[in-house]
Order: C-alpha cells, then sequence, then structure tokens
C-alpha cells in the first residue's frame, strides 16, 4: 500500500497530555477527567493538535502530580519542541504556542520524540501492531519513546511520527521505525514508508516525495515548495530542493487497500505527471560605458 502523502493536514502545533487511563474513542468528546479534558478544550479551540499519551506498558495515572505536558510548533523552518508540568488544564499558555514562543512553564527539549499510535478504542490495528512496535523503541530510547491516540491514517498501521518537524512513517516494521528514529535524530528523511510532513496540504506531500526522490536529497529542512497553483485536480509546484529548483506536477490516482472489509476502501494517493529541473537564473548588470 502506497504511503505517501498521507499525514495529517491539520497538525503544524502540537499539545501532549500524559495520561494513562483509558482513552475515549475520540478526544473531542472530552470523555476524560475534567483537568485532561479541559486541556484539550482548550487546544482544540486555538486550532492546536491535543493527543494523550503514555509510557509504553503503563496503565494507571498518578495522582496529585499535576499535568506533565509536551508541546511541539512545527511551523516555520526551525520547529521546537517544549516540555513542563502545570499545576492545573489554565496554566499552560497555549497562545504562547500558537505565537510561536515557549510557553512559560515548559522548557526546551534538546532531543526529539517519538510517537507510536496505539489507540484500540479507534482502530485495534493500532494496538495490535503498534504496542510491540512502541514497546521495542522504548528499549532502545526508554525516555523519548511514547504510545500515543489517533495520530490519523489506521490503515498504515503501526504509525510513528516524529516530533517537533511533525514526520509521519507508516506500515513500519521494527527495524525501519529504528531506521527512520536514527534517520530523524539525525536531521534526515528515510524516504521508505515515509507518509509525509504534518500540517501540508496533501499534493505538496507528494510533491515533496518526488522531488526528494528525483534528488536524493534527505535532510529535513532543505525541501521547500515556493509556489504552487491548482489546475483542476492537476497541482503544479516549483520546489527548491537543495541547491537545485524543480517544477513537479501531480495528480491524484485511486488506490484499492487489498487488506480486507475493516480497511478495504479506495484510497487517494498521487502520481508524478512531469519532474523537471530549471535552469539557474543568472542576472547580469550591462556593462557601464
Amino acid at each position: 500500500m502506497p504511503t505517501l502523502a498521507s499525514a495529517t493536514v491539520g497538525a503544524r502545533l502540537w499539545l501532549l497530555v500524559e495520561y494513562s487511563g483509558a482513552w475515549p474513542s475520540h478526544l473531542e468528546n472530552l470523555e476524560l477527567p475534567d483537568d485532561v479534558a479541559r486541556l484539550v478544550e482548550r487546544a482544540l479551540e486555538r486550532g492546536v493538535r491535543p493527543q494523550l499519551i503514555r509510557r509504553p506498558g503503563r496503565r494507571t495515572r498518578q495522582a496529585g502530580q499535576g499535568l506533565r505536558v509536551l508541546v511541539a510548533y512545527g511551523a516555520g523552518p526551525e520547529p521546537w519542541l517544549a516540555s513542563g508540568v502545570v499545576a492545573g488544564p489554565d496554566d499552560l499558555d497555549l497562545d504562547a504556542l500558537v505565537a510561536g514562543v515557549v510557553p512559560e512553564s515548559c522548557i526546551l527539549e534538546d532531543e526529539p520524540v517519538f510517537l507510536v499510535c496505539t489507540h484500540a478504542k479507534r482502530n485495534a490495528c493500532c494496538a495490535r501492531i503498534g504496542l510491540p512496535l512502541a514497546r521495542d523503541l522504548a528499549e532502545v530510547w526508554p525516555d523519548r519513546v511514547w504510545e500515543t491516540s489517533h495520530v490519523g491514517g489506521d490503515r498504515y498501521a503501526a504509525n510513528l511520527v516524529c516530533l517537533p518537524h511533525g514526520i509521519f512513517y507508516g506500515s513500519m516494521s521494527q527495524a525501519a521505525a529504528i531506521a527512520a528514529a536514527n534517520a530523524y535524530r539525525s536531521g534526515e528523511i528515510i524516504l521508505d514508508r515515509y507518509r509525509g510532513r504534518a500540517g501540508i496540504p496533501e499534493p505538496l506531500q507528494a510533491v515533496e516525495h518526488f522531488a526528494r526522490a528525483h534528488t536524493g536529497e534527505c535532510s529535513v529542512g532543505a525541501v521547500a515548495v515556493e509556489s504552487s497553483r491548482l489546475d483542476g485536480d492537476v497541482t503544479h509546484a516549483i520546489v527548491r530542493c537543495g541547491d537545485v529548483r524543480l517544477r513537479v506536477v501531480v495528480t491524484p490516482s485511486a488506490f484499492r487497500a487489498p487488506c480486507g472489509t475493516v480497511c478495504a476502501e479506495t484510497i487517494t494517493t498521487y502520481r508524478l505527471v512531469s519532474l523537471d529541473r530549471l535552469s539557474p537564473v543568472r542576472y547580469a548588470t550591462p556593462a557601464l560605458t
């Protein structure tokens, strides 16, 4: 099953709340303890993506210790991640996060975090495949790996999200996940099983994928869409990929999932129509006479 261009579109700002109790099927229903529900509600009001997280293997919440949170700012060229413990749901300045500023109750983290979706109430496959993967990764990076609630794209279980950039991978095995996590820690992306970067429209995720595949560029921040336009269902984009500029054209393509009645559906992916390198523009100044 193709994974490209399938990362969650509406997520550039993230709030992770540690909660080891039972997760509801949908966070937006707020069927949670009052303090957690209020924090999730405040995030949703501001366009921040809330996620419940817990350490692999732990299922009971320790009361009286406040709310442990992580916030990630994935917009712009320099994403960041910060963590803290707040006494109550109104003690976290989410407006600061929206503005791109680290909330006063948090401190910057110098290591990424890795989220593995294990949300059984949303999709049993996420727990069946995700739980073993989360435990395996936690043996390698015990302080950087979390189980998380639904991230989108259950058909791609096991799903791995790398923060703060919001890099999505799907259909992950243990070896593939360790390779992807190691690459991200080095500031790079592996295209194998790469779903895309969250917060970017799906056609532009596809454009990035094909540009990387063509040039071999793997640095996380080295690819940027300079401009794009939609012509019917065809997307035309100009992409800077390292020192190379490309004109990339993609179009939607239907794919039928083969995995049975639960996941059987027509999936929209993208195919490459054309890709051309653009000649460098050289500006000449007329000679003075």
